[in-house]
């Protein structure tokens, strides 16, 4: 049950911050999460805007930094459910051609699940680790990536370690994936959290990019050790 906001004044000053009350059946961490969710600034704006969730802000504020989404890119978008991440994809690669002064982009979501149509996406249900999953894509763009993007997490097991090595193992096979598939000159952008155990792969993308940033985007939660890796300049 969600308690409404309360009166703090005479005057009808009222409490911004929304308290969940625990129910029968509801866990703490539930409670809390759910707390987070309806107190969560980036969640109320994509809720206002249209969008399917928080980490649309994220590959916004990573694109307006590295401008990797230009019109006419050929993306690639693993793990895309429940599709922010191809909201904003869309139009800055003009996936639709609705911009006719512009060159036309493709996009191709991937992910184990179905995802509701996005506009301007080509969304398909596919393994991204099945052994003929990059002819498939190439097959479907009509050629090389211009950018794989991925904001993929592993479920959470509630073991810090646990959860940090399965997202590495996880970033690591979209890189493979990515090496495969992008033509030179393209972008890897890709979700990570810290822990330690992110060295080699950061290695192995300095040695096939001309440059590799980390970053922390402003609407990632401060509390959250997630991080994402926006590497450029496939050598090929």
């Amino acid at each position: 049950m969600v308690k409404k906001p309360t009166n703090t004044s005479g005057r009808g000053r009222r409490d911004l911050t929304v308290k969940v009350k625990t129910a029968r059946g509801r866990r703490l961490s539930s409670k809390l999460w759910l707390e987070r969710q309806l107190n969560d600034p980036y969640v109320q704006r994509a809720r206002a805007e249209g969008y399917r969730g928080r980490a649309a802000y994220k590959i916004m504020e990573l694109d307006d930094r590295y401008g990797f989404l230009v019109p006419g890119a050929r993306v690639v978008d693993l793990g895309c459910a429940p599709g922010g991440w191809l909201q904003v994809a869309a139009p800055r690669v003009n996936a639709d051609g609705s911009n006719a002064k512009k060159a036309q982009g493709r996009l191709i979501g991937i992910d184990l699940q179905e995802v509701d149509a996005v506009s301007g996406a080509e969304i398909h249900q596919l393994d991204f680790l099945s052994d003929d999953a990059d002819a498939a894509i190439k097959g479907w763009l009509g050629g090389p990536a211009d950018v794989v993007m991925s904001d993929m997490a592993a479920s959470s097991s509630g073991h810090k370690q646990t959860d940090h090595l399965r997202i590495i193992a996880l970033c690591e096979a979209a890189a493979e994936l990515a090496f495969d598939v992008l033509a030179p000159g393209g972008a890897f952008v890709a979700k990570v959290l810290a822990g330690g155990a992110e060295g080699e792969l950061q290695k192995r993308l300095k040695q096939r990019f001309e440059k590799v940033a980390n970053v922390k985007p402003g609407a990632s939660r401060s509390d959250s050790s997630e991080k994402f890796v926006v590497a450029q300049g496939f050598r090929g």
